[in-house]
């Protein structure tokens, strides 16, 4: 007989996908490969998976994982690396963290967030990084953040684990965020 097979039940919805594999995972131990199939478009298919692949995971359910969206793979994949590392299951990169903005936020914050994403180095996985867009709340909120930024009017304040250490003009944030994390990196910046 076979044994050395791996089960795939997937359906284009989530209530579907999720149903058939904890029947699965009730009646028999073979691996399970979870996937949303025909999930649509990246958006879409993107919270199908997040809901139906993430959710099975956290039950216990399944051993190998494909998100599966109409366009090219690669975004595919990190999506899949995403799920994962929002379950603690796989630490690829730091984790960042932001606020969705408000009417206290006087900073580009997407900008920041995206120039911090794209400038950190490499050795980081399993760090939290939270980037705020106000003093106000900002380093509360990310208190369990390992390093930080809550940006001010024309400032910024450098903080770690909500405690604040150091007030940086707004035009050298991100690099004065970037010196603190290259110095966890390397091991030298960690209490």
């Amino acid at each position: 007989g076979f044994r050395d097979i791996v089960l795939s039940m997937k359906a284009s919805d989530c209530v579907t996908t999720m149903e058939a594999y904890r029947q699965a995972a009730r009646a028999c131990d073979y691996p399970l490969h979870l996937g949303v199939t025909a999930a649509g478009p990246a958006e879409t298919a993107t919270v199908k998976s997040a809901i139906g692949i993430g959710g099975l995971l956290s039950e216990g359910i399944g051993d190998t994982i494909r998100v599966s969206f109409t366009g090219p793979p690669h975004p595919e994949v990190e999506a899949g690396y995403e799920i994962l590392q929002a379950l603690g299951l796989c630490q690829r990169r730091p984790e960042i963290v932001s606020c969705p903005t408000c009417g206290r936020c006087e900073i580009d914050l997407r900008k920041v967030v995206e120039e911090v994403r794209a400038k950190l180095p490499p050795g980081l996985a399993g760090v939290e990084i939270a980037i705020m867009g106000c003093v106000v709340n900002g380093p509360g909120e990310a208190s369990e953040a390992d390093i930080g930024i809550a940006g001010g009017k024309g400032f910024g304040f450098l903080f770690r684990k909500g405690e604040r250490i150091k007030k940086v003009p707004e035009s050298a944030m991100v690099e004065e965020l970037l010196a603190e994390v290259r110095k966890m990196a390397s091991g030298k910046g960690n209490g």
